[in-house]
């Protein structure tokens, strides 16, 4: 039995970048200390969601990969031991920007990235004025832990880029989130959304026959430009087993730390009880291609 111990950080941002790495920090001391052999941390945590509006001076926030952060959080990964998935706003060239995920090594060398492939733009998630769509294709990341399908967060509605990074021989699915309520929304519906949320991903769990792994940001931020009364993160950070079974659930409405044990063996079992891949008519999905089939 293969088990890995997988720390997720679930945690609130604020205007102060430098106060916020320093709790994230802290935080994946602290999932080191119980035992944590992969951290995984939530979308954009450097500082708040700034894609609640349009402003280009934001671009500043962006930095390259390798940079500032990646030396950094290398650091702290080579002194822990531990694999490590951070999200970062990456400067690729003057105007060329994209949301990436940098999966680091026990020896905090950069094990490898992920550029957000399906951007949004929504009201307060306008990502597609700050964010490329990644072009490096849905490819699991090397790493000591085993083979990382990293997603993050508008990916995790797709169950194409689940079953690729599945068809690729991905060990689990993991997915850096930052999604939540705006506030005009009622908590009813609300609710609902996060529950649909959550039973998509629990969904491609179950098609792929893969643990998934997804942390989310919590807390309250406000809309900068005044226009609306701002989003409040869900929280409510998970992880599945094979068969879409709950093994952790965070709260909504507060930071915490956990770390919870994957069995990467289990997806063999369930793989050979519910053979979906083998079942699969890849001679007939050729319309999947299209935008549109009517």
């Amino acid at each position: 039995m293969r088990i890995l111990k997988v720390g997720m950080v679930q945690q609130s941002c604020g205007p102060d970048i430098e106060k916020n790495i320093r709790k994230l920090e802290s935080n994946i001391r602290e999932c080191a200390s119980k035992g944590a052999d992969l951290v995984v941390l939530q979308e954009l945590h450097n500082s708040v969601y700034f894609c609640q509006t349009e402003e280009a001076s934001l671009c500043d926030l962006a930095e390259p990969i390798p940079g500032p952060s990646t030396e950094r959080y290398g650091k702290l990964a080579a002194e822990l031991g531990i694999v490590l998935v951070t999200s970062l706003f990456e400067r690729r060239a003057p105007g060329l920007y994209h949301n990436t995920a940098v999966v680091f090594e026990k020896d905090g060398s950069i094990a490898g990235c992920y550029r957000k492939m399906h951007i949004p733009d929504d009201p307060c998630f306008y990502e597609k004025f700050y964010f490329t769509p990644g072009d490096m294709g849905f490819n699991p990341i090397e790493t000591s832990v085993g083979k990382i399908g990293v997603l993050v967060c508008w990916d995790q509605w797709y169950p194409e880029a689940a079953r690729l990074m599945a068809l690729a021989g991905a060990d689990i699915l993991v997915y850096p989130t930052a999604i939540g309520g705006v506030g005009t929304d009622s908590k009813e519906e609300q609710q609902v959304q996060r529950q649909a949320w959550q039973l998509v991903q629990r969904g491609h769990s179950v098609a792929n026959g893969l643990p998934v792994i997804t942390v989310n940001r919590v807390g309250h931020e406000d809309d900068p430009s005044g226009n609306t009364i701002g989003l409040d993160f869900w929280g409510f950070s998970f992880a599945t087993g094979p068969q879409g079974e709950i093994l952790a659930q965070l709260p909504t409405d507060r930071e915490e730390n956990v770390v919870v044990d994957i069995d990467l063996d289990r997806t063999e079992y369930v793989r050979r009880g519910w053979p979906f891949l083998r079942d699969r008519r890849i001679d007939a999905y050729g319309d999947i291609l299209l935008r549109y089939r009517k």
